[in-house]
């Protein structure tokens, strides 16, 4: 079940839930003030037992609804706090390949917990609105346009009720995430401390957060070493999921969530293990998600191999990362979408 906020012309906004091609008004069908605020946080805040009995209710109802088209979607959620992870093993492996040839591609930690950083709240934004190309120091002395300007096709992570006991007391749901990602601004800024404005610029987010319980779930990736027991899995917290990446409409990658390396529940734990609150509305994200095949990679600085490989499309065209007027749409399957153009 996909859960949003939409509004009408000259109309509040409200929460949704979509249905076929047409949103169903949950403020009006179910009576419920709640449904009546601009973002799901006030109905995510209430707990599971209250999440399920909207469902259950809403698998019933039939309300007022409206077509896709008639209507407009917003961001659903009031986002707290945003984290990034990086919890592919391929995509990990692909960039340090790249960038570290005579090393072990991946640093000694990145098998014994999962990395991650703090993104930036205020930047993330509903799909369809336009991606500004940012500007940054690109190195010593030069600041200009990001000529490297790249996506990330992510998973992100709703919570809804902190206080939860379980992965699933606290997670509201899913969502589709392009952490949009200037790879030469990144590379001049990273050492030593890690990204800041190669991606703070701009999160692309689906308008519909998916019930978590509506996404398929499959056995986690093995993990060698075994992780330690604050890290240790709830349950199946792998999700059988396949992402599409288009580019201008055209397919370039299908990259698999069911292989990525570290879970959801992995991320949650580590991400509060120091202390950390949670707040309805805290938003984390898988990092890139990359399989191992070429076809399968979630970047377009894996599929182009940072320039050297060019991408060839349909048009006879080429890319190594995106030019203005690009349009990169990401899909899975139940979940909708999450797309920007660049301009």
């Amino acid at each position: 079940m996909n859960f949003g906020v939409f509004s009408r012309p000259g109309e509040p906004r409200r929460v949704g839930v979509r249905r076929g091609e047409r949103v169903l008004d949950l403020a009006a069908g179910l009576d419920d003030e709640v449904f009546a605020a601009p973002s799901l946080n006030p109905f995510m805040a209430l707990g599971r037992t209250r999440w399920l009995e909207t469902r259950a209710a809403v698998e019933e109802l039939d309300g007022p609804a409206y077509p896709l088209d008639e209507v407009t979607l917003h961001l659903p959620i009031e986002v707290a706090d945003y984290v990034d992870f990086y919890c592919s093993l391929e995509h990990a492996s692909n960039l340090g390949r790249m960038f570290r040839p005579d090393e072990e591609p991946l640093k000694p930690n990145w098998r014994h917990l999962p990395v991650g950083y703090h993104g930036r709240a205020g930047t993330v934004v509903v799909s369809g609105t336009p991606v500004r190309r940012p500007h940054g120091q690109l190195r010593a002395g030069v600041f200009g346009p990001s000529t490297k300007l790249d996506i990330e096709a992510e998973l992100g992570f709703v919570v809804g009720d902190p206080a939860g006991s379980t992965f699933e007391e606290k997670v509201f749901g899913v969502a589709l995430v392009n952490d949009w990602s200037a790879r030469d601004i990144q590379a001049w800024e990273y050492v030593p401390l890690g990204p800041f404005l190669g991606k703070s610029f701009a999160t692309s987010m689906a308008a519909w957060v998916t019930f978590l319980d509506d996404v398929p779930r499959v056995r986690g990736r093995e993990q060698d070493p075994a992780p330690l027991p604050y890290l240790e899995r709830e349950g199946d917290w792998g999700l059988d999921l396949t992402f599409e990446v288009r580019l201008n409409g055209e397919v370039v990658s299908r990259p698999p969530y069911s292989g990525m390396y570290w879970t959801p529940d992995q991320m949650l734990a580590h991400m509060t293990v120091n202390g950390a609150t949670l707040r309805t509305g805290d938003l984390f994200a898988s990092g890139t998600v990359s399989g191992p095949e070429r076809g399968q990679r979630g970047s377009f600085i894996e599929l182009s191999w940072n320039g050297a490989e060019p991408l060839k499309l349909g048009d006879g065209s080429t890319r190594t990362f995106l030019e203005d007027g690009d349009v990169v749409t990401i899909s899975a399957p139940g979940l909708g979408e999450v797309s920007g153009k660049v301009g």
